[in-house]
């Protein structure tokens, strides 16, 4: 059984299919009628049922929330978990980010790896089982969501209408396979700002950050100044020493402060570089006072700043299964005198929110800044090493990559295998590879795409047969 005959002559199609979803801008917007999560998402959700239809499988759309795919037939479901909308696109891309254009082999574009490229795999291995006509003994259904990167409300109503698969795996993480995930919250930390007397430096703005789940790779702050001079004397002097990319122009009277960085998926901020960090260490550098602006800039940098796992602000657990919390500031605003820091937490699974939310409030007490909790947290997921569906996509990613000494992991991110019972993460990250869902230049090889084509339709015949 060698399916890459079948694989070389779909790769025009493969391909092709790919650049045309990606080529959708599927950012979440407001809902309009019919479409839930806006006009992108829907369009990509209605892209891919009709490339399903196309192929020549039956596709069915859930109110604009989800669909699926179906091939074959069987009282038993094997499922494959995808998602269709994407993170926005954020700044400082080579080429542009909804073209899905290639440049050395690799297709550039939001959501080739997170999580169309995989989606797009995934369908085109079904069309490789159909094409290669080994008989199975379970219906293949390829369900697509359409707001995995916030809420996952298209999961909720698809498996509301409709019963979930007996086993899945989601193409929207890293191989070899994932047995364990983080829990998830999102919340606020609101500091009142009061007056800022006493202060040669006025904060008139903050801003920060395009999505909670993101490092963020830009952040500024608008000032006014009384003395300009001395300002851009310490700007001056920051700079040469630290060499950070923080920029200052004029507005006006005012002066607008800009921070780089480079963005990263918020479930592992150390790998990316927080542009708000590095614009309040430079606010802690030039605010010398003790007006209320200089308390919370002082507050960031001392329990906030730079530290990944929340070891500053009273939340830094961690277990054996899991390791480290992660802890990602996210967003930044200033709403009617408050600061508003919108933070994305990865808690280790053997541990729950209130552990996090009880250890910052404990730390924060002695501080003006609330804490106030966001409504969801999506629990850790744990499926045992041992289980028959983690073993069944080891042996089938040992065999097709010769890879027998990466072991199952864990991760913080979070995937719609915690959306149905029996269900894991598989790919599409390989181990070594590096890790593009979230930042500029997103890409993803065509061989890599036709490779995960190739596991996608081994992995989906070893649990079908």
């Amino acid at each position: 059984m060698d399916f890459k005959k079948i694989i070389h002559e779909l790769e025009p199609e493969i391909i092709k299919s790919t650049q045309e979803v990606i080529r959708i801008k599927s950012v979440e917007e407001k809902p309009l009628e019919g479409k839930p999560f806006g006009e992108g998402t829907y369009e990509a959700l209605n892209y891919m049922l009709e490339l399903g239809k196309d192929l020549g499988f039956k596709s069915k759309n859930f109110d604009g929330y989800a669909g699926h795919i179906d091939f074959g037939q069987g009282e038993q479901v094997v499922g494959v978990l995808a998602h269709l909308d994407v993170v926005p696109e954020g700044e400082g891309w080579t080429y542009p980010p909804y073209s899905g254009e290639i440049h050395d082999g690799k297709i550039y574009g939001r959501g080739t790896m997170d999580d169309k490229g995989p989606a797009v795999a995934s369908l085109y291995a079904m069309k490789v089982l159909e094409k290669s006509g080994l008989e199975l003994n379970k219906k293949v259904r390829l369900i697509l969501g359409t707001n995995e990167e916030s809420r996952w409300e298209c999961m909720k109503h698809y498996f509301s209408k409709e019963k979930a698969p007996d086993m899945a795996f989601t193409p929207d993480a890293d191989f070899p396979v994932i047995y364990g995930e983080k829990g998830i919250i999102g919340f606020d930390l609101v500091y009142n700002t009061h007056k800022t007397s006493g202060c040669d430096i006025s904060l008139l703005d903050i801003k920060g950050g395009t999505a909670i789940n993101m490092v963020p790779d830009s952040a500024k702050a608008v000032l006014f100044v009384k003395d300009k001079e001395m300002f851009n004397n310490l700007y001056e002097e920051y700079i040469k020493e630290t060499k950070e990319n923080i920029k200052i122009e004029s507005l006006g009277e005012n002066i607008v402060v800009k921070a780089k960085g480079i963005s990263a998926h918020g479930s592992t901020p150390e790998k990316g570089e927080n542009a708000i960090s590095y614009l309040m260490k430079f606010l802690g550098y030039v605010y010398s006072g003790e007006c209320s602006i200089c308390r919370f800039i002082n507050l960031y940098n001392e329990r906030i700043g730079f530290k990944h796992h929340g070891e500053g602000i009273g939340c830094g657990l961690e277990d054996e299964i899991s390791g480290k919390l992660n802890f990602n500031p996210g967003l930044i605003d200033f709403v009617d005198g408050k600061i508003i820091l919108k933070v994305n937490v990865r808690y280790p699974i053997t541990l729950s929110s209130q552990d996090v939310y009880n250890g910052i409030r404990e730390n924060l007490k002695d501080t003006p800044i609330e804490l106030i909790q966001g409504e969801s947290d999506t629990k850790p997921l744990y499926v045992p090493q041992d289980n028959i569906l983690v073993q069944a996509l080891m042996k089938v990613y040992q065999e097709q990559t010769g890879d027998y000494d990466s072991k199952p992991i864990t991760i913080g991110g979070g995937t719609y295998a915690r959306a149905m019972k029996n269900a894991v993460a598989f790919g599409p990250v390989f181990p070594g590879q590096e890790e593009l869902a979230h930042q500029k230049d997103e890409n993803i090889s065509i061989e890599n795409l036709l490779k995960l084509t190739e596991i996608y339709a081994y992995a989906l015949y070893e649990l079908s047969k």
